[in-house]
């Protein structure tokens, strides 16, 4: 079991990976424990661990953070003399470098350069409040605590350019002291400490020891303190230069701090292979050919053969080219030099495929067949290419799509968007990942593109989904593209059997089966689709499963997978959903394995991982600023779930029954039996052992239990809170056990039995920070006097029937200042009692206006005895 970091607007959250295998190390489990104190002062502690285990690839992130900054630190000039009144901050560059190299995470959406400023600021302020209690040096407080990095001394060595011809730079030595303003120092140069210290022989030697320790390994640095140089400015050769810059780290680990041009710092002017791909496709779509040109640059500059042979006429050492100064290393010049002609016989040979084209940047010395050690190369894209790019990463740049005919609904903006990236996608034949949050309406977008697919009838379109989900997509049909053609390949819809066949489809243009049946349907297999969805993707992470390898045989020309759960958890997953998009697009298993080895070492190939996958997700949250000024604050949806076998036994056993009953009862009795048998039809749709009074709660045997677990666990990848209200008490503790399987943590139940007095303290828990992640609450119980805003989600298990109830419960969770949008799950049981009454009361007819007007169920009391039997019975599609 490994520790994962959530990334929060606050900050950072520790949870738990349940996934991973093993045990704590005593690096996490110390972690863990100081967490539990203060999260800040623990990832203070982390970051001044010098050896690291085998952390998770979110940890890892945070311990990247958090070493930057106490480097940083540590090396700051005033810490000895500012102590607690230091001031701190990381430099933009570096801020941009970390906000870059983010794996895959959970709440990443939440990291920007103000976010690592508020980390920065919070283990300085630890660091401030330690160090105000020590005894001591600062470097010896960091000895204490066992950190292997070391407070620099005070000297610095300054090198900057020159005009002189002869000695183009010059060298000055400074010596850092504290100024009369608090915690400021200023820069002196190095012979005033002969003067300052004349009398004072052993302050001079402290002074001077990082500069003696660099002499033993340093003959450069030893030649220049026995003459005594060391105590001037020094104008410096182009030899002596080289030589400088290149001894760099011997000083810096002495404790000296170096301040040198920034071409050599950042090595913005090395020479590397640039490669461009993709100005002049020979057509377009997924196979198109992609031309790629190749040159060698200098920072910005291209550079030609001659002038390369030209630098290797010159010494080894520096040169000015091109305005700059450039490295003159024979050994690597020779390597950019073969590499390009060895590139470049390639490009002779073969075009590059848009696939191929994206792995270049993952692979490009493997593809190009270069070592990576011979030289750097630079991936950019041509301009078709670099277009065709943009327009995926920024689907408003995308001509916009219609609906189609006979589409009853209106898309927001950012589903009009995702409408016409996933056409754009489609023409491209590139697999596309709609990762939009829960609630944002990533069905309705896909029902959009086959409404507008189904004018030509041949296209045919396979979708595959959790069992669980076919009444949502049935109902979503019919009510938004009543003319599409469509066909539930599934037991509990239609007779199936093994006879179909290409000519069946004739009748149909989509074919709705779950993945369960495909690998029972062997003859979807043998016809190329021209559609093939995944809804719920998430159900192919496991790349070993049957069921994955299963859905990935199934031949299509174009195929979308449709998940709300992040991909932040397992790179494992990210690689099999792409397998199954654009198989090859992150290489094989094994390679791909390779590459996630190389991100721990190298976390820099973050960005090229991101590059190469983000145009192929749309992924749009409920936080962003462009997202949330377009959606309501409430965002109802209907969750319909299917009746278990045992569940429709025991229905259409009780319907029977009331039948029988019905004809002999009359007046108080008969109203008895009706409100009785209403609550035991509740009973039923909730979980057969609600109704039977027995107390196991099996999950398979409820398809409402089903259909909660897929809200849940994507609630939970997020790391998001949901209330859960059922109008029964008897329900609430199944519930909460069921749902601690799915969250790993413990939730809080309130219900009429819940003591006033401790209602406030269940309260305050599911407010707080530690992570409480749902509610269960009776819906009476929960409709008074509380105020949940922590959580997002809310779901009527059951239903009230009555609009205001559910509403003044749902207000729990939305209230005056709630920041986020609250969406709310209304589980309906199909073919029940359940679904008739929602559709009464969404047609608004005249009972529907006595539901609403009444907070109980008397009403069905009055119907005759053929129109009760009529509600009660149980609908079979045909």
């Amino acid at each position: 079991m490994k520790l994962i970091a959530i990334i929060t607007p606050k900050g950072f959250q520790i949870d738990f990976d349940y996934n991973s295998k093993g045990s704590l190390s005593i690096i996490e489990e110390n972690f863990i424990e100081a967490y539990n104190n203060n999260l800040f002062k623990a990832l203070y502690e982390l970051s001044l661990e010098n050896k690291k285990s085998d952390l998770s690839p979110s940890m890892d992130f945070l311990y990247k953070i958090s070493k930057s900054i106490t480097t940083g630190l540590i090396k700051n000039p005033q810490i000895e003399f500012a102590r607690e009144n230091i001031n701190f901050s990381l430099d933009n560059e570096e801020i941009t470098r970390l906000v870059s190299i983010c794996p895959y995470i959970i709440g990443s959406e939440y990291l920007n350069n103000h976010w690592i400023e508020l980390i920065v600021s919070e283990l300085v302020e630890v660091f401030k409040n330690d160090i105000k209690d020590f005894v001591g040096t600062v470097d010896e407080y960091f000895s204490k605590k066992g950190c292997n990095l070391h407070i620099p001394g005070r000297i610095y060595f300054h090198l900057v350019e020159s005009k002189k011809e002869e000695y183009p730079f010059a060298f000055l030595a400074t010596y850092a002291q504290l100024t009369e303003i608090k915690g400021k120092v200023k820069h002196i140069p190095l012979k005033n400490a002969l003067i300052e210290y004349k009398n004072d022989n052993d302050q001079l030697l402290r002074l001077l020891a990082t500069v003696n320790k660099a002499t033993e390994k340093s003959s450069f640095i030893s030649e220049i303190m026995e003459s005594g140089e060391i105590f001037h400015p020094l104008a410096m050769s182009i030899e002596d230069a080289y030589t400088f810059l290149k001894e760099i780290p011997i000083y810096e680990e002495s404790g000296i701090l170096c301040r040198i041009p920034n071409w050599w710092k950042q090595k913005s002017n090395a020479l590397k292979l640039n490669v461009s791909v993709g100005n002049n496709p020979s057509f377009v779509g997924q196979e198109a050919l992609m031309d790629f040109d190749l040159n060698i640059a200098l920072g910005e500059d291209t550079l030609t053969k001659k002038e390369i042979e030209q630098l290797m006429a010159e010494n080894e050492g520096l040169a000015f080219l091109k305005g700059k100064w450039v490295e003159v290393n024979h050994e690597k010049l020779q390597q950019v030099l073969l590499a390009y002609e060895q590139a470049e016989t390639l490009m002779e040979s073969k075009d590059l495929s848009m696939i191929e084209a994206m792995k270049l940047q993952l692979n490009a010395h493997k593809l190009l067949k270069i070592s990576e050690h011979e030289c750097d190369i630079n991936v950019t894209e041509g301009q078709w290419f670099d277009d065709v790019l943009n327009n995926l990463k920024n689907p408003e740049k995308i001509n916009e799509v219609s609906c189609g005919n006979n589409f009853n609904a209106s898309l927001r903006n950012y589903q009009k968007q995702g409408l016409s990236w996933l056409y754009y996608m489609k023409q491209l034949g590139l697999g596309a990942c709609l990762a939009d949050d829960m609630g944002l309406g990533k069905t309705i977008q896909v029902i959009a593109l086959l409404n507008y697919l189904k004018e030509n009838k041949k296209d045919k379109s396979l979708l595959i989904i959790p069992a669980s989900l076919l009444g949502n997509w049935e109902k979503e049909l019919i009510k938004f593209a009543p003319e599409i053609k469509y066909y539930i390949l599934h037991s509990s819809k239609t007779k199936v059997s093994q006879d179909y066949n290409e000519d069946f489809l004739k009748d149909y243009q989509v074919i709705i089966t779950t993945y369960t049946m495909i690998s029972k349907q062997v003859w979807l297999h043998d016809i190329n689709w021209d559609l093939l969805i995944l809804d719920e993707a998430q159900a192919i992470k496991n790349a070993g499963s049957i069921k994955t390898k299963t859905a990935k045989k199934i031949k299509s020309s174009f195929r979308i997978a449709m998940t709300g759960t992040p991909i932040e958890n397992s790179l494992s997953d990210l690689w099999s959903l792409f397998d199954f998009l654009n198989s090859g697009l992150l290489g094989t298993s094994k390679e791909f394995s390779l590459l996630v080895k190389q991100l721990k070492e190298n976390p820099e190939g973050n960005k090229n991982l991101k590059k190469v996958v983000s145009p192929f997700i749309l992924r749009r949250i409920k936080t962003d600023k462009s997202i949330i000024n377009d959606l309501p604050d409430k965002v109802e949806m209907k969750s319909f779930a299917n009746l278990t076998k045992k569940q429709g036994a025991l229905y259409a056993s009780l319907v029977k029954d009331l039948n029988n009953k019905l004809n002999d009862s009359e007046g108080i009795a008969r109203k008895g039996l009706i409100l009785s048998s209403l609550m035991k039809f509740k009973q039923i749709c909730n979980h057969p052992d609600q109704y039977l009074g027995e107390n196991l709660f099996i999950e398979n045997e409820s398809g409402k239990f089903a259909r909660l677990r897929e809200i849940c666990e994507t609630v939970y990848e997020r790391r998001e809170r949901i209330l859960v209200f059922t109008q029964f008490k008897e329900m609430t503790e199944p519930l909460n056990e069921f749902l601690e399987t799915i969250f790993h943590h413990k939730g809080r139940v309130i219900h009429g039995g819940t003591p006033v007095k401790k209602r406030q303290q269940i309260v305050d828990d599911f407010q707080g920070e530690d992570y409480v992640p749902f509610m269960v609450l009776s819906l009476k119980a929960g409709g008074v006097g509380l105020n949940l805003t922590a959580a997002n989600h809310v779901v009527h298990f059951d239903r009230w029937w009555n609009p205001a109830v559910e509403n003044q419960a749902t207000d729990r969770a939305f209230r005056i200042g709630q920041k986020k949008n609250v969406i709310v799950h209304k589980f309906i049981t199909q073919g029940t009692i359940e679904e008739k009454i929602d559709l009464l009361m969404e047609e608004k007819t005249k009972l529907s206006q006595e539901i609403i007007s009444t907070s109980q169920e008397n009403w069905i009391t009055e119907m005759s005895n053929s129109e009760l039997l009529e509600l009660f019975k149980l609908a079979i599609p045909k």
